[in-house]
């Protein structure tokens, strides 16, 4: 099958009004990783101090282990650092490797995404095409994200070869990346937990890493990926509608949907713009006649109301 459409900036935007979506500031992606990993570390200390907050911490950490792909995105795409070998560290080591991941296999997968969206070569496609289901069926799924059955399948099954399939939306995209990072993954996990028990609080590792991993962080991968492709009409042939974009409140922001993976309609339209350059590159493609025809949703809520119509 071809490519799926796609539209070049010079048929929405002139010259003037593209240029300030082409510049990349040299700082702004490591800084981005930096306060990843700062919100991580401050919200532990918080469980660790006030053990009555260790369930908001644990959706805040599991945020930004979701952040810490989000930002390996953002290396896949090359907008972490205009310096390619730091660009992949930063993907690589301090953004992959923690939640499992492998830049390297991450970066060809996700670009077919890209070059496919919505067509049947799209390995995302998978993650979409099931909805709308009913109202029993997320909450199954939600289920098996929150007591960790989707975890041991991306972590354990698929590691040991015993679950091999690409038609389960479980394992779609956890499967393709986490298999090929499992010794880096439990060396840098390992890392975390020495560098915890040394502080006096190895049962942080455990309560305030390993259990965000295993059930939110599942659970708001798996809320982005439905808000992003699901339920939206046209999205195999019009580039515009290839993607949603969903308004984030603040809360979104903080427990479903950081470093502005919201904007996702834009990110395909445009795919190479820094994710922090995102907003306004909505405003300026909302702006525009095409850009009306973008699919936008007034937030996560609305997005599963439709995913969960039938």
């Amino acid at each position: 099958m071809p490519a799926a459409p796609r539209v070049r900036a010079a048929d929405v935007f002139s010259p003037e009004e593209w240029a300030p979506f082409q510049t990349r500031a040299a700082w702004v992606g490591p800084l981005l990783v930096a306060h990843c990993w700062g919100v991580i570390a401050l919200a532990a200390a918080v469980g660790v101090v006030w053990p009555i907050l260790i369930p908001v911490c644990v959706m805040v950490i599991g945020t930004r282990q979701l952040g810490l792909a989000i930002l390996m995105h953002e290396a896949a795409h090359g907008g972490l650092s205009p310096n390619a070998r730091l660009n992949a560290f930063l993907g690589h080591w301090l953004c992959a490797v923690p939640v499992g991941a492998s830049l390297a296999a991450y970066r060809p997968y996700h670009l077919a995404h890209h070059k496919y969206a919505q067509q049947a070569e799209d390995p995302d496609l998978v993650l979409s095409a099931p909805f709308p289901v009913s109202r029993a069926s997320l909450r199954r799924k939600i289920i098996r994200d929150l007591t960790g059955q989707t975890f041991f399948k991306q972590r354990v099954l698929f590691a040991l070869k015993a679950f091999r399939t690409s038609h389960d939306a479980d394992v779609a995209e956890g499967a393709v990346v986490t298999g090929k990072s499992v010794l880096p993954f439990l060396a840098a996990n390992a890392a975390l937990f020495v560098v915890m028990a040394l502080a006096g609080v190895w049962w942080a590792w455990f309560v305030l890493w390993l259990l965000p991993l295993a059930t939110w962080f599942p659970m708001v991968t798996r809320l982005r990926n439905i808000a992003e492709h699901a339920c939206v009409e046209g999205s195999s042939t019009d580039p515009f509608r290839a993607a949603r974009t969903t308004r984030a409140s603040w809360w979104e922001r903080a427990f479903i949907a950081p470093y502005w993976v919201n904007f996702h309609a834009e990110h395909h339209l445009f795919m190479h713009v820094p994710c922090w350059k995102l907003p306004a590159l909505h405003r300026a493609v909302r702006a525009t006649e095409p850009g009306k025809r973008i699919e936008v949703a007034p937030g996560y809520a609305a997005v599963m109301r439709e995913a969960t119509a039938r």
